[in-house]
């Protein structure tokens, strides 16, 4: 038995130490990083795309004028080395970076940023991600090859954080202003989308993976990884066993009991990151087009907000927190999340764990009690609502409207669910073919872009026959709301401007367009004995992947001898990617698992032989 366990522990020992085994430099000019996630993406480019995971791939591809740091968020220069305000406030001139080159080596000049402009200021497409940037803006004009102005009919604090992606023109001229909604801006082998970021994309499987290759003409310089692979998957819990047996490098849409058992692992770094993000729920607060016509299906009782006020105050957020993210996140309240401390609006009664409350409110507004424990309306309307949540999801979907159904029982309402995917979801909501459905944000520093989807600019619109969606996903639509919005977007004093993002906050806490479930952590893990470079943003244990920049692309590296060796010291576990997936893990591991594998067969072989010849002699000993 002894001699078992010491060949089982020496063959362990080496395939691990073979899977963490560092690269050399020729291999990590051939490193290959797998990602790991829950989902697909809705779309790649950029004029149609609005997922988290499309957009980490705009901002992979494509630079923006300026950027937000990875130390706090601050604004610094991205496509732009330099920007100035006129003295009037209604001009901006940006200084494009000299020997800016696209991917295919064609120069990046300030045509690009005015082509890019333009077709979101004269588009109604193009215009449906960046409305809130561009709102303002009159017209752009080139003055020479490097120098682009902006002009403005009113000052505007977001100028300096314009988040829009800025296109090559010799590419996207072709694409017609008709197609563009169904232009996919897919690369394939041997033809890579034409980009400025890190990495562009090179071919997509849906369902399975996305592939990225190494922009050689990165302006930071060519990234230490030769590749980026995106696989994709069904569960968290398949994707933290992908993580353990070293099929992915890192994965992140953890849930957080996968996240808690991949901790202490040895090879694996876990990290709960402040995050930028919440879940929510929205409403169907009376679907119609940004005209006001009419549309979908939505139970017209959710028009009325005491029933909103109401729900949100059977919800014990904290509890759900506890529970659903095992204490990693807090709870939520408003749509600026408490990492941007300046803009968060604190201490919203509404948002407080009160069913006693909750029941009052209906019963003063006229909701009694049915013989089955279900309130009705005068007409005897039942409080019975459709609910969706997404059955593929990082954000355990199913467990949250299991809690909200039982929430909302108590109170006299109830829920039906369904868990549809994420793509159902969209074309429901857009159409306003639902009454409640579970959903989350990634706000960004500055708050303009999040505020503006609560606006009723933002509705559905329809082009033809066909209804399309923005960013508006409860239809809620309060012109008050939408004075203070403009009112901040033209407010440049920020101490002035943080008091009306405030009282629009508090606004939107009284309707209840939203309930703001949790501020969850970013669980994120990755095999730290193979890559290095995991850049947070910002430094205070901020996100690591999804970040508003490319600051963890720009850094990732291949482990280094002396980290993958520390990592792996005293571990038996092995790891290897399966042989049917694209190549990937961290340096050359197939090679040196078929190394490991025979040298691992030789030692056996000789460990056998001493262990027959050892039996021989004691059995000979035995009988003598």
């Amino acid at each position: 038995m002894r001699m078992y366990r010491l060949v089982l522990v020496v063959f362990l020992t080496l395939g691990l130490a073979a899977v963490a085994s560092p690269a050399s430099a020729e291999d990590a000019e051939e490193a290959v990083f797998t990602l790991g996630m829950l989902g697909d993406i809705d779309s790649a480019n950029p004029f149609v795309g609005y997922s988290g995971s499309a957009y980490e791939i705009f901002q992979m591809e494509y630079l923006t004028l300026t950027q937000y740091s990875a130390d706090d968020l601050s604004i610094v220069p991205g496509l732009a080395e330099s920007w100035e305000e006129s003295a009037d406030q209604l001009s901006w001139t940006y200084t494009i970076r000299p020997g800016m080159l696209w991917s295919d080596g064609v120069p990046i000049t300030a045509r690009d940023v005015k082509f890019t402009f333009d077709r979101i200021l004269n588009g109604k497409q193009e215009a449906v991600n960046y409305y809130a940037y561009t709102e303002s803006i009159e017209s752009v004009e080139v003055i020479d090859d490097l120098t682009v102005r902006i002009l403005v009919d009113k000052p505007s604090p977001i100028m300096q954080s314009l988040y829009v992606y800025i296109l090559p023109e010799h590419i996207w001229q072709s694409v017609d202003r008709k197609e563009v909604k169904t232009f996919a801006n897919e690369g394939t082998p041997g033809d890579p989308i034409v980009g400025s970021g890190p990495f562009l994309m090179v071919e997509r499987r849906p369902g399975q993976f996305i592939r990225f290759t190494a922009n050689r003409n990165y302006f930071r310089g060519e990234p230490a990884v030769r590749e980026v692979i995106w696989r994709i998957y069904n569960n968290a819990d398949a994707l933290g066993l992908a993580l353990q047996s070293g099929e992915i490098d890192a994965a992140t849409d953890l849930t957080a009991p996968v996240w808690e058992s991949l901790k202490d692992l040895p090879g694996i770094t876990t990290v709960a990151s402040t995050n930028t993000y919440f879940n929510h729920v929205a409403f169907n607060t009376g679907a119609a087009l940004v005209d006001g016509t009419p549309i979908g299906d939505g139970n017209e009782l959710l028009i009325d907000s005491r029933i909103r006020q109401a729900l949100s105050l059977s919800i014990d957020r904290q509890a759900m927190v506890d529970r659903i993210l095992q204490g990693l996140g807090e709870p939520g309240s408003t749509i600026i999340p408490p990492i941007y401390s300046r803009l968060h609006l604190p201490g919203a009664d509404l948002v407080d764990y009160d069913p006693d409350r909750a029941r009052q409110i209906l019963d003063e507004a006229g909701y009694t009690l049915g013989p089955d424990g279900i309130r009705v309306d005068q007409k005897g309307n039942r409080l019975s609502f459709r609910m969706f949540g997404r059955a593929d999801s990082d954000a355990d979907s199913t467990s949250i409207l299991e809690f909200l159904k039982q929430y909302f029982a108590e109170v006299g309402v109830e829920l039906n669910t369904s868990m549809v995917s994420t793509d159902a979801i969209i074309s429901k909501y857009g159409e306003g073919n639902y009454d409640l459905y579970e959903w989350g944000w990634g706000v960004e520093p500055d708050p303009n872009y999040m505020l503006s989807a609560m606006t009723c600019a933002n509705r559905s619109y329809k082009d033809g026959d066909a209804i399309y969606s923005t960013l508006s996903d409860s239809f809620y639509c309060n012109p008050a709301y939408d004075e203070l919005w403009l009112e901040q977007s033209a407010e440049t004093d920020p101490e002035r401007r943080a008091q009306v993002v405030q009282q629009m906050q508090q606004i939107l806490i009284d309707d209840m367009p939203y309930l703001v479930l949790f501020y969850p952590n970013q669980l994120t893990a990755y095999r730290s004995d193979r890559f290095g470079g995991f850049v947070p943003q910002p430094a205070d244990n901020g996100a690591l992947l999804f970040q508003y920049g490319t600051w963890t692309w720009d850094g990732l590296t291949p482990a280094s001898a002396e980290a993958a060796a520390a990592e792996i010291e005293g571990s038996t576990q092995a790891a290897g990617p399966p042989a049917d997936a694209p190549k990937t893990g961290g340096s050359s591991v197939p090679t040196a698992l078929a190394a490991a594998f025979g040298l691992g067969v030789i030692v056996i072989v000789a460990l056998v032989v001493l262990l027959v010849r050892q039996r021989r002699h004691i059995s000979a000993d035995s009988r003598e």
